[in-house]
């Protein structure tokens, strides 16, 4: 009995001092943006496999009026959107018009080229996953 005992309490000790999966929100509060495994334009993200893992953070900004050159991004990009709209051109994709407070992951092989047609400037905050001697984006000049 006192083995048995003592092999109940020994699992039990285990299973107490284990650590457990728990999510974000379990933690602390959290608001999910969103969760996917395609961009924008429905590419799957495909991480660059050139170097070790690399994240760079950018808030990019586009003043009234003002557009970005044709690029594409390389790697991975979540894109939220702190101030403004932007209208982003994915040529044979379409547009879309992206607002404050809107998240996504931004196209990676499609080209695209945003542009500011409201009245103040566009604020997003850029989060690049790539490598290093990965480039975050391209002009496609």
């Amino acid at each position: 009995m006192w083995i048995r005992l003592g092999f109940v309490i020994t699992i039990t000790m285990i299973s107490i001092m284990q650590p457990r999966l728990v999510a974000a929100a379990e933690v602390y509060p959290t608001q999910e943006l969103f969760s996917t495994s395609t961009t924008v334009v429905g590419e799957p993200i495909a991480y660059p496999a050139t170097g070790p893992a690399k994240v760079t953070t950018q808030i990019v900004t586009i003043a009234p009026g003002a557009e970005t050159v044709p690029h594409h991004h390389p790697a991975p990009m979540v894109a939220y959107i702190l101030d403004g709209e932007v209208t982003v051109d994915y040529g044979p994709k379409g547009k879309r018009v992206f607002r404050r407070g809107d998240a996504f992951v931004e196209a990676m092989a499609v080209s695209h080229k945003g542009v500011n047609t409201g009245t103040v400037p566009v604020r997003i905050l850029a989060i690049s996953m790539g490598a290093e001697g990965t480039a975050n984006a391209v002009a496609d000049r």
